[in-house]
């Protein structure tokens, strides 16, 4: 009946647990819904009780003072709404439940700090283990996007060296029709040219009317004498 009990309680329980301990002032991330919506509630508070670490029902009970009155509040660590639990401060203690806390305030309600090895205490193995994962898996697809990325760029040089070869056919269509325009519009130059040398003649011809006309006046004068 126990072994039947316990791998039903491993189905739930998670790979690893921080160790939490009487005396630790610690920052508890939970899961909070509020309708459709989810949020991240952080509470900081002295841990004042632990019980059952090793079951699937370990427990810490967690006191802190919010505006001049004593909050206490409880959380299950192998829950699935408890996200994270984060060790700031560890205090030597000799009793396991702290209740007298509770008649304490100000400089007496104070416990002296112990130093420990805050990042070996936090992290842990599975959450190590999810990065890993995480990061190889990463590696993996950045590798494929790579791949895919490299394969159709045959095919837009192929694309690409069709589009020069059209260009390039182009030019050849505009050229010949710009030499076409050209030759179309000497002619055109020519008929222009023509009738201004038939008024430079005509000019010409009425100069040499008024050179006549002067020497015939100046005879007559002569005649006259």
């Amino acid at each position: 009946m126990h072994q039947l009990i316990r791998e039903v309680e491993n189905n739930y329980r998670k790979a690893q647990v921080v160790d939490v301990r009487s005396g630790d002032t610690v920052r508890v991330h939970q899961k909070i819904k509020e309708g459709s919506k989810e949020r991240v509630q952080i509470f900081e508070g002295l841990v004042i009780r632990t019980d059952r670490k090793k079951s699937l029902t370990s427990r810490i009970t967690v006191r802190r003072i919010s505006s001049g009155v004593g909050v206490e509040k409880s959380f299950m660590l192998h829950s699935p709404l408890v996200v994270q639990v984060e060790v700031i401060k560890r205090s030597k203690v000799r009793r396991k439940y702290l209740t007298f806390m509770r008649e304490r305030s100000g400089k007496s309600a104070s416990l002296a700090g112990v130093s420990f090895d805050k990042e070996a205490v936090n992290t842990l193995e599975a959450v190590m283990d999810k990065e890993v994962g995480e990061a190889q898996a990463s590696k993996t697809t950045d590798v494929t996007k790579k791949e895919k990325k490299e394969e159709p760029t045959t095919e837009e040089t192929v694309e690409v060296k069709a589009d020069e070869a059209k260009t390039d056919e182009k030019p050849v269509e505009e050229k010949t029709e710009a030499k076409e325009e050209k030759s179309s519009e000497k002619p055109v130059e020519d008929k222009k040219e023509k009738p201004k040398a038939s008024a430079e003649e005509k000019e010409e011809n009425k100069e040499l009317t008024k050179k006549e006309k002067a020497e015939a006046f100046r005879k007559k004068q002569e005649e006259k004498k």
